[in-house]
């Protein structure tokens, strides 16, 4: 079973952008990256040799998956925030199957393509599965009264997307899903660690540009869903890692002084040449950072599991 907020996600798409255009300094949402073209970028991305998050994270569940579902009890059932195609939780649903015979799994993202392929590969891959999933914006989502859990429920928040907060929202978005969970229910929060500025940078601007396309995509997208004007030739992909804030910065840079028009929004958008559009921050960690992240969410640090380079941790947070 589906159940999408389109319509309230096109209004949402359209008020966002109109604010981030106007204002200074620009800025676009990353959550608005993953349209359908977008979630196949981003899908070719975790391929690349550079971005070794994806191989990291699921090198940690191959090793330990057994370990991380021992140390939560159950019988579970599972959230995903940003399921995607759910690619690293098959094992784990795999694992969780092996020891109880029925499983609920409630995949959220805001490509509603990327979750009707996922459920009907998973479900007919897993006949003990079942599957709700949600096409929405996994904030709006918590803050409604849409989502419903009856067991002891898990939540994965993996592929490090909890960096893509400030520290002050990533803070409060583990209290609104707190909100909705049990005491002695958890997240499993994936993380990227922080490393030397030449291997961060490279995961984010490959030399062969498909995290450039990536990006630009978002431009695309308002093109295509709110009539824009946007030429993507002329905007830049450049992407800055700053140590002190621990943040990899992507933006778009005009490459020349230009106007936009953004028919939908009855919007033209000036932009002066080397002016930057902010369409990401990925925040890296230290271990000492996710204690602080977690103190006064309502979680406890419980378990901490890395890969074998120390490229990426998965954190069980559990419900006080």
């Amino acid at each position: 079973m589906l159940q999408d907020s389109r319509s309230a996600r096109v209004a949402t798409f359209a008020e966002d952008v109109r604010a981030g255009l106007s204002g200074k300094p620009k800025r676009l949402a990353p959550k608005y990256f993953y349209d359908e073209l977008g979630s196949a970028l981003f899908e070719a991305i975790c391929k690349l040799p550079e971005y070794y998050v994806t191989r990291a994270e699921s090198e940690i569940f191959e090793r330990h998956a057994d370990e991380i579902i021992a140390s939560v009890g159950g019988p579970l059932e599972l959230v995903e925030l940003g399921s995607g195609s759910a690619v690293k939780t098959r094992l784990l649903i795999e694992k969780i199957l092996a020891r109880q015979p029925r499983l609920r799994y409630h995949p959220i993202d805001i490509s509603s393509d990327a979750l009707v392929a996922s459920a009907n590969f998973l479900t007919d891959a897993h006949p003990g599965l079942s599957v709700r999933a949600y096409a929405y914006d996994y904030v709006s989502l918590f803050d409604s009264t849409a989502l419903v859990t009856l067991g002891q429920t898990l939540v994965l928040f993996l592929g490090s997307n909890i960096g893509n907060y400030d520290p002050l929202p990533a803070a409060q978005l583990l209290r609104s899903v707190g909100r909705n969970l049990k005491p002695s229910d958890a997240i499993l929060l994936g993380v990227d660690l922080k490393k030397p500025i030449e291997v961060l940078e490279a995961a984010y601007d490959d030399p062969t540009g498909v995290t450039a396309a990536f990006n630009k995509n978002i431009l695309g997208r308002i093109n295509r869903e709110l009539g824009g004007a946007f030429d993507l030739n002329a905007f830049a992909h450049e992407v800055h890692y700053t140590p002190v804030r621990g943040s990899v910065d992507s933006f778009l840079v005009s490459q020349r002084r230009q106007s936009v028009r953004i028919e939908a929004l009855d919007l033209t958008v000036a932009f002066a040449a080397g002016e930057s559009i902010h369409t990401e921050s990925s925040y890296k960690f230290s271990l000492g950072d996710i204690e602080r992240l977690s103190h006064g969410t309502g979680f406890s640090l419980d378990r901490t599991w890395m890969d074998e380079q120390r490229r990426f941790a998965v954190h069980l947070l559990v419900k006080n």
